[in-house]
């Protein structure tokens, strides 16, 4: 704890002020039966290809709300909260669709009926497309349906290595962030039709696991028999970047079966490696770097550095209109400045495999009172370790509310404490609480919880000036995905080859001598 203090007190108050941190936000689209909406992504919200703050994540019925990058908590979710209003306003114009509040999903049909997200005629649209048929063909549709909110974080004057020793921290304590923060411990029996299962059922369409936090972050989320073979250390930014890039180009049989192509000649994936592309690499933590157009994510980092990290495994929470809150948030920054500050070891093999194991632990039986994790090749019961972590957490708290004035991150940490010794507030526990009060119907409770949100939205001032920067970004984005469609002439197949390319993973300056991107294309496809 002296060494943190130390580290903590060389940290000036205008540094910890520098703290940036975005938003994504993922949710379905539903009906109000509580079933998955199969209607194109609305004109009215702009191109999904080209807007700044609303896309589509996997499927066409999947919306993406994103803010920018901003210094102060309650900034990034006031734009949070006007993206939203505006995409509540458009749905409710269109008809009566409203935002899935649950990280799990809604009743869904058939896998192949989950319509897979569109983004016009250009190369890079239809490359966006093939992606996502290349994840159906992999893991099924159902999986990518499952939300979540990404966090994206960043401080100024940290270097690479520095952001790899928090991702390693991240990692090991990531079990606290699903105790306390996981918010789907049940989900509609639709999900896991056809799938082995250890969940147990709830009243009648439902499924569930009693302590559960997440299951969403667990065995039935985001899970393949391929990337389990991967033990991606963290170590280096040159470790991580050969493992990706190995992960990148090696054949894996079962995706060479699939075959790029079908015998028809449609598109099933936009390569038979391990991955199709960085972005499918699945992780409670990434390091990321905004990218040249055209340039591939794993280039950007080799060539200029980790520039924030995006923190991936929060849930949507149900009870908040936009799954998430200030406090949460404030959580967070204290969390990873203090993975930042204190000593990382290297991470090996066998670390690597209990980390595993402590998350899908966590996320099935996290609430198990004595429910015990590995930890440095002993045993150790979580409530001890999450409370030795709270306790380390308390001076980052203090410095903080010192640099931003008031007491936030210190009532942040302190609603952690009592949600540590009293696991029925949390959110999870309140899910299954909220879910009795509905007959066990886990679609009962979240129709009702995202009818509530939705109610609330509509009803909060939306100033006609806001309306109009709205539409103004909804047409300028159409126009760009006009212009980027208007400009394409390379055939798709060469695109494709050159895209996925092992030239482009790392050559100094290659990305730019191949054809580029346009400047509005998204970080990663």
């Amino acid at each position: 704890m002296t060494q943190l203090k130390e580290r903590l007190d060389a940290f000036s108050p205008a540094r910890l002020r520098g703290v940036r941190r975005g938003i994504e936000k993922e949710s379905l689209r539903a009906q109000p039966d509580g079933k998955l909406a199969l209607t194109p992504h609305p004109v009215a919200l702009g191109s999904a290809l080209t807007h700044p703050h609303i896309t589509t994540d996997f499927s066409e019925s999947q919306l993406e709300l994103i803010t920018g990058a901003h210094a102060d908590v309650e900034a990034a979710l006031e734009e949070l909260v006007r993206v939203h209003q505006f995409t509540y306003r458009v749905l409710n114009e269109a008809g009566d669709e409203r935002l899935w509040v649950s990280s799990m999903p809604c009743g869904l049909p058939t896998d192949e009926t989950i319509p897979i997200g569109r983004y016009g005629s250009s190369n890079v649209g239809r490359a966006k497309s093939v992606y996502r048929m290349g994840l159906s063909h992999r893991y099924g549709r159902r999986m990518q349906t499952i939300s979540g909110i990404h966090y994206n974080w960043s401080l100024p004057e940290v270097s690479s290595e520095q952001y790899f020793g928090l991702i390693r921290n991240f990692r090991r304590h990531a079990f606290l962030l699903l105790y306390l923060f996981g918010a789907s411990p049940a989900l509609c029996s639709t999900f896991v039709d056809g799938r082995p299962h250890e969940l147990q059922p709830l009243g009648e369409g439902s499924m569930h696991m009693p302590h559960g936090t997440s299951l969403r972050m667990g065995r039935l989320g985001y899970q393949s028999e391929a990337q389990a073979s991967l033990a991606v250390s963290y170590n280096s930014l040159d470790g991580y970047g050969a493992s990706l890039q190995d992960a990148l180009t090696r054949p894996w049989p079962a995706y060479e079966a699939i075959g790029i192509r079908s015998l028809g000649g449609d598109y099933n994936q936009l390569a038979t490696s391990l991955l199709q592309i960085e972005n499918e690499f699945y992780g409670t933590i990434r390091p990321k770097r905004v990218i040249y157009p055209g340039e591939r994510p794993l280039h950007a980092l080799r060539e200029r550095g980790v520039e924030y990290v995006e923190v991936r495994l929060m849930d949507l929470d149900p009870f908040e209109p936009v799954g998430i809150n200030a406090q949460t948030m404030r959580f967070l920054d204290v969390f990873l400045l203090h993975c930042l500050l204190t000593d990382s070891p290297p991470d090996t093999r066998e670390e690597i495999a209990n980390l595993a194991h402590n998350q899908n632990l966590t996320a099935a039986r996290g609430r198990e009172p004595g429910l015990q994790l590995q930890r440095d090749g002993r045993q150790v019961a979580l409530a001890e370790w999450g409370a030795e972590l709270l306790e380390e957490f308390v001076p980052i708290a203090e410095a903080l509310d010192a640099a931003h004035g008031g007491t936030k991150h210190a009532e942040a940490l302190h609603a952690a404490r009592a949600a540590l010794g009293d696991p029925a507030v949390l959110p999870s526990a309140r899910v299954l609480e909220g879910m009795n009060a509905h007959g066990n119907s886990f679609v009962g409770f979240v129709r009702a919880e995202s009818e509530k949100t939705r109610e609330t939205l509509l009803a909060m001032p939306f100033p006609a000036e806001l309306q109009a920067q709205f539409e103004h970004m909804t047409q300028t984005s159409i126009e760009a995905q006009e212009r980027i469609e208007a400009n394409d002439t390379m055939p798709f197949e060469i695109y494709r080859e050159q895209y996925v390319s092992p030239g482009r993973l790392g050559f100094k300056n290659h990305w730019a001598e191949t054809p580029q991107a346009p400047v509005s294309q998204r970080a990663a496809l």
